[in-house]
């Protein structure tokens, strides 16, 4: 590997297109990825709102979703489709060299450090 951030995936030449495959041993929570349209797509396999595997969802397109709640990430970007998510999740940049796939991590520009989003302050009064 030329990358000592980089995980070594394997050869991912049998992935069909529109298909998953979990590497659960990468990261704190591991990644799943992807290939859409003939391209690899790797993210963080847990959803930010529901803490469960984004793997056990559907991948429609470029979208995968939760199976709890529904909200849906973009595997290019990580950027969540809405709530109930408050963020994204943490993307790979893939890449192939001599057939072995390997999993780079990028820069994750939709998730923020500081996120109030939903917060309702130290406060919540109903009437």
């Amino acid at each position: 590997m030329t990358n000592n951030d980089a995980h070594q995936l394997g050869n991912l030449g049998d992935l069909k297109d529109g298909a998953m495959r979990v590497f659960e041993d990468v990261g704190d929570y591991g990644i799943v990825v992807c290939r859409v349209n003939g391209e690899l797509f790797a993210l963080e396999d847990n959803c930010s709102h529901a803490d469960t595997p984004l793997s056990e969802g559907r991948l429609r397109g470029h979208e995968i979703t939760c199976p709890l709640h529904g909200t849906s990430f973009d595997v290019r970007t990580g950027a969540h489709s809405g709530p109930p998510a408050y963020e994204g999740v943490t993307c790979y940049k893939v890449q192939i060299e001599d057939e072995i796939a390997l999993a780079l991590p990028q820069k994750n520009d939709n998730k923020r450090e500081d996120d109030s989003y939903g917060d309702v302050g130290d406060f919540f009064q109903t009437r």
